[in-house]
């Protein structure tokens, strides 16, 4: 190889070294954790096989981002555009409430923070990475355009100089600061119209405390207590169907009609796009034991929940969090996989 001795075990662990911050950053740019983690493979195909032809000019970081970078772009050529039920149809009342499903490339996706948020010592650093996964920042970022996009995660979320992403964009730093004004002024406008999750990081005991209520009022299925944890305007979604509700009296109605085959399920507790998270398991009326129903993920501000985002497909989920895909009936939690 050109660049000196390195062999391949050598590249091997020196690529590996940078694949969590390259899938942070390719799911910031996709919206789907199965496609961040495709474009990462991607990357770190190229960089081996282009390896020989690097030639140190700038770091072995900032040329896998650049190779990510063109790689996600290549992705987002067709224009879709990842979104959270509210972003797509008007909230729905409980009256008229339907499961009508719309396909998997369509929603904004969970990810388990474990695989997007790399180890840090700066506690300023890691509540920056953990806010920049959130449901609502993610789906504000599908909204800008693709380079706006890339601009704004390199530049807010990374700290990079814009000298740096105007070389990794081969573009003008002119061109960069506009692009990155542009940006803030499209999530500005975005963050007038929703609260966002004030999430402390670790947990206060408020919020821990709130959690462990939350639990007992869902796995006691108590709509009274339950209730009592929401903010009187807490949406609720459910991807992948496009229905969302507002309000604790269609959210606990819908749990005790439609929702009503919940009751008696276990909560595991996920880490999850920067979030306090729970696996759902419902009961298993044919193996007995617990089943996968949900991935949840709570958004909390002012002391009560706000958001309760459940993502259905637990054949996809699941593994992806590296839970298991059923529970015996005396087991009340397991350990969250690594």
């Amino acid at each position: 190889m050109a660049n000196g001795t390195t062999t391949p075990t050598d590249l091997d662990t020196r690529l590996e070294a940078y694949r969590t911050e390259l899938t942070g950053y390719c799911y910031r740019m996709l919206g789907s954790s199965f496609e961040a983690e495709d474009a990462v493979q991607d990357t770190m195909v190229r960089a081996w096989r282009s390896y020989d032809k690097f030639e140190g000019r700038s770091s072995l970081r900032s040329w896998l981002y650049r190779i990510a970078t063109n790689v996600c772009l290549d992705m987002l050529t067709a224009g879709n555009k990842r979104a959270r039920p509210m972003d797509l149809t008007e909230s729905t009342p409980l009256a008229r409430a339907a499961l009508s499903p719309r396909p998997d490339n369509t929603w904004l996706e969970p990810m388990p923070d474990a695989r997007v948020l790399p180890t840090t010592h700066d506690p300023a650093e890691a509540a920056v990475a953990k806010e920049s996964v959130r449901l609502a920042f993610m789906a504000a970022l599908q909204q800008l355009p693709a380079k706006q996009r890339a601009v704004l995660i390199l530049r807010e979320v990374l700290a990079w100089k814009a000298s740096e992403v105007a070389e990794l964009l081969d573009t003008s730093v002119a061109s960069v600061n506009s692009a990155l004004q542009r940006a803030r002024a499209t999530l500005a406008e975005r963050q007038e119209t929703g609260a966002e999750a004030a999430v402390s990081d670790p947990l206060d005991e408020d919020q821990q405390k709130l959690l462990d209520r939350y639990v007992a009022a869902f796995e006691g299925y108590d709509m009274t207590a339950l209730t009592a944890l929401l903010h009187e305007d807490a949406v609720m979604t459910m991807p992948p169907f496009d229905l969302w509700l507002t309000g604790t009296r269609d959210i606990t109605g819908f749990m005790t009609t439609l929702g009503a085959p919940c009751a008696g399920s276990r909560l595991v507790p996920v880490q999850v796009n920067g979030l306090p998270g729970f696996a759902q398991y419902k009961p298993d009326p044919d193996k007995g034991g617990f089943t996968p129903w949900a991935v949840q993920v709570l958004e909390i501000s002012e002391g009560r929940i706000t958001g309760f985002h459940c993502f259905l497909d637990t054949q996809r989920w699941f593994p992806l969090f590296d839970l298991p895909l059923h529970l015996e009936a005396e087991t009340d939690q397991v350990e969250q996989g690594a």
